[in-house]
């Protein structure tokens, strides 16, 4: 294989490169578009707000679902056609096709480059291939938090990428790889610079967070000169102390259901971590986590859950479940039903099964007809609903603090902003009405104290105090 050729550096004075950019998917490929974008500004590059008007464009697809992969495909294909000159990342540039070519440039074969998720060395790459190189900037000019694609007040940290499990239904792993923990060093001082930076949340992201440190053996790392276990309790821990002089939260997402789990209540009791837990259980009958490969234990499950409630009574359970999976008989759907009854989800979303290509739950057998499986996910979503509003009705007359993420003309006329119960973009919101004092302002990416008057759906109604 040939070197391919130096591209020259754009002369001084001249007009750096313009790139688009378009980010689809979950949080983790969200923070993975941040670290592009960071290192394109880091080496002088512009971004363009439009396809037509930039040299080239990147887009960072997501491959889990059907619907995903449609969307991906779909904004590639606009992509070429207002611009013509496409990079493509992220899920989607892993997968294959029936054929076992690559699924992207089947669909599109005129794109650039394509590469996987994780990949910001291999894009950079393609982009210097295609778009000549800036003359180099003054990198301090970037800040030291890198460029977030979220509003200023609230952050993604992502802890890990890849899985050790090989859940049937889920092709993760094929595409992002095994389980690989950031050093612990790492991880903390992006925290403390985010923090210093003015986020007043943190929502901490991997595949599987309760994972973490399990492929570094929790091998001893250091922050600050101090030794610091790469675990799980040991991160939240320290997370919480440098979230505590900034008043701060931080918010765990996909926590597996896992026994040492247990010993993070303690944090959350104490307010040093939001009481609030993201646990994809999935499904509760023990058949259908058997068949699903989960990597925890249906029996455990409700027993666990009640155990954490009386430990922090404050305690915020949101979680996603399948319905329909091959196999899944009435009674065991009906088992489901019960448990998010008796396991009091507050926020609860559910997806009807769909076969993901290279998935091994599509050889399985008891495949269900398609208004089945529908069917059983609107009936869950009912359910999951009048739990949800119950326990918001709970909060009725509480005194809560709220961030504020919209507040027009300083929040005289109200705002929306969320409680530690909300993750943004998947939960409620917190309406805020208009202040009763004349002096009181809402401010976006500050605290408000505020009383719940009133429940709407999924959101509460609150005065500001």
């Amino acid at each position: 294989m040939q070197d391919t050729p130096a591209i020259p550096a754009t002369p001084v004075g001249g007009k750096p490169p313009k790139v688009g950019f378009v980010s689809l998917g979950c949080p983790k490929a969200l923070t993975d578009s941040e670290l592009i974008l960071t290192q394109l500004s880091a080496e002088g590059y512009e971004t363009s707000k439009t396809f037509a008007g930039a040299d080239l464009v990147i887009v960072n697809t997501c491959g889990f679902i059907d619907d995903a992969v449609k969307e991906s495909l779909d904004t590639i294909g606009e992509a070429l056609s207002e611009n013509g000159r496409v990079i493509v990342t992220g899920c989607l540039g892993a997968r294959a096709d029936a054929a076992g070519d690559n699924l992207v440039r089947a669909v599109h074969p005129k794109v650039l480059a394509v590469t996987g998720p994780h990949a910001t060395q291999e894009v950079m790459d393609a982009v210097h291939q295609h778009a000549p190189k800036p003359h180099d900037p003054f990198v301090d000019l970037v800040p030291a938090t890198g460029i977030k694609l979220t509003p200023k007040h609230y952050a993604y940290l992502k802890i890990s990428e890849g899985c050790n499990h090989r859940c049937t239904f889920c092709i993760i792993p094929s595409m992002r790889g095994d389980l690989v923990s950031r050093p612990v060093g790492d991880v903390l001082s992006e925290a403390r610079a985010l923090f210093e930076s003015g986020v007043k949340e943190l929502l901490v992201v991997s595949q599987d967070t309760s994972a973490y440190g399990v492929d570094l053996k929790y091998r001893t790392g250091f922050f600050d000169g101090k030794p610091v276990k790469t675990r799980m309790l040991e991160l939240c821990a320290q997370l919480g102390e440098l979230a505590a002089p900034h008043g701060a939260w931080v918010r765990l997402h996909y926590v597996y259901p896992y026994p040492h789990v247990d010993e993070l209540l303690p944090l959350m009791a104490e307010g040093r971590v939001l009481p609030y837990l993201d646990v994809p259980f999935q499904h509760s009958h023990p058949e259908v986590l058997r068949r699903m490969k989960r990597p925890a234990s249906g029996e455990r499950n409700l027993e666990r859950l009640l155990m954490w409630r009386e430990a922090c009574p404050e305690l915020v359970i949101r979680s996603t479940f399948i319905a329909g999976f091959p196999g899944e008989t009435e009674a065991e759907f009906q088992h489901l039903l019960d448990f998010v009854r008796e396991a009091q989800i507050d926020r609860a979303g559910c997806f009807a099964y769909s076969p993901v290509a290279g998935a091994a739950a599509n050889d399985l057998p008891g495949a269900l007809p398609t208004e089945v499986r529908e069917e059983r996910r609107a009936r869950f979503m009912a359910v999951a609903e009048q739990v949800s509003i119950a326990r918001l009705q709970h909060r009725v007359g509480a005194t809560m603090q709220v961030l504020v993420d919209k507040a027009p003309a300083l929040g005289r006329k109200g705002g929306l902003g969320r409680s530690y119960a909300d993750a943004p973009e998947i939960d409620g919101n917190v309406r805020l009405l208009p202040p009763e004092k004349a002096s009181k302002t809402l401010k976006v990416g500050e605290f408000t104290k505020a009383r719940v008057v009133a429940t709407e759906g999924h959101d509460l109604i609150a005065q500001p105090i």
